[in-house]
């Protein structure tokens, strides 16, 4: 008797658990909606009052046995996965979600298909400043095999005193060098209105850090048919660079590269603290290329290949650096540019490590 008795009690439990999951999972379809309608209106999806006047529901409705308290950490668990399910909700819905695209992207700049499983350097000097200056580390370059160039035209500096670039002149400075090269350009680009220009002289649209969240900016770049080479902010949490990139590609196009380039932390023994672990991590939220910029990560010329190195071994997808004749009377970041005999035995130590595969 007393068995029967148990097994029916077990009975009766099942069949409560089994309405508890039917309740649990009809409270998450709830939450699915109340998220979707948040998002619409650009509604925070965590409200802590609201979530404060649940908890003070419970309380008052509670008849026991369980202790209150009890069940208002049973709540709030509950709350946490649902708080945890609109945001992987949201993620789904973004266009650069690898959950919405699970083939990798592959960004192709004048033949050299960034993302496509080959690692990739890309250099050049960090400002333009003249066109003798431009062609002299491009053939640099191209005698180590590389095609792709970098270089500041407009230079946004923290001091207004400093060197602000040559403009539109520098543009044209490096399309001499790149037709003349064969190479592909990349250059960042500071105003919106400089959009439509600039795509006549330049092969990727750089945006940099100071700019990652300048939305008109990200909306004009998107709209134009030109690969995007998309930078980090300088105090950006991930979530907020994969949105950045979403500026990008809601406005149709989707040739985007992301650019880890470091983070501002306490850390001082570098110019910005390199996020190395951003990279896996955006590979896995995104489809992606990723390029690590390991110049003005640690604003450091030692530091360049040992980063270098782990950026590659990481599996980053392109390495960019700076290059320059005469680093000491450059006209920006002096310390962290490599001349070419730098540069050289940067390149030979990388092939040697076996890390950079062509």
């Amino acid at each position: 008797m007393g068995n029967e008795q148990l097994e029916e009690l077990r009975k009766k439990l099942d069949d409560v658990n089994l309405q508890l999951l039917d309740t649990i999972n009809e409270r998450a379809k709830l939450v699915q909606e109340i998220g979707k309608v948040k998002s619409a209106q650009g509604v925070n999806r965590f409200d802590p009052v609201r979530e404060r006047k649940m908890l003070d529901l419970i309380a008052e409705n509670n008849e026991g046995p369980f202790e209150t308290s009890t069940l208002q950490h049973i709540f709030k668990q509950i709350f946490k996965v649902s708080l945890e399910l609109q945001e992987d909700d949201n993620r789904k819905a973004l266009l650069v979600s690898r959950k919405k695209h699970p083939e990798d992207s592959i960004v192709n700049v004048k033949g050299e298909k960034i993302g496509d499983g080959k690692q990739r350097l890309i250099a050049g000097p960090c400002s333009v400043e003249s066109y003798e200056q431009v062609s002299s580390v491009a053939k640099v370059l191209k005698e180590q095999g590389l095609k792709l160039l970098r270089g500041g035209a407009f230079k946004p500096r923290t001091s207004p005193y400093d060197f602000q670039g040559l403009g539109l002149e520098g543009l044209q400075i490096l399309k001499r060098v790149a037709d003349e090269e064969d190479m592909a350009v990349i250059s960042e680009i500071v105003d919106p209105k400089d959009i439509e220009t600039a795509v006549d002289y330049i092969d990727v649209i750089q945006i940099g850090a100071r700019n990652m969240q300048n939305f008109e900016l990200l909306k004009a770049a998107g709209s134009v048919d030109k690969p995007v080479l998309l930078k980090r902010g300088l105090s950006a949490t991930i979530e907020e660079f994969i949105n950045a990139a979403e500026y990008i590609i809601s406005k149709g196009n989707g040739n985007i590269i992301l650019c880890e380039r470091g983070i501002r932390t306490y850390e001082k023994a570098t110019r910005n603290t390199l996020d190395i672990s951003a990279v896996p991590i955006l590979k896995q939220e995104t489809h992606l290329p990723v390029v690590v910029d390991v110049t003005h990560s640690t604003g450091r010329r030692d530091l360049l290949l040992p980063t270098a190195k782990a950026a590659l071994a990481i599996g980053a997808d392109a390495v960019m650096t700076e290059v320059h004749p005469d680093p000491a009377v450059a006209l920006s970041d002096s310390a962290q540019q490599m001349d070419f005999g730098q540069f050289s035995k940067f390149m030979g130590d990388l092939r040697e490590s076996g890390l950079y595969k062509l």
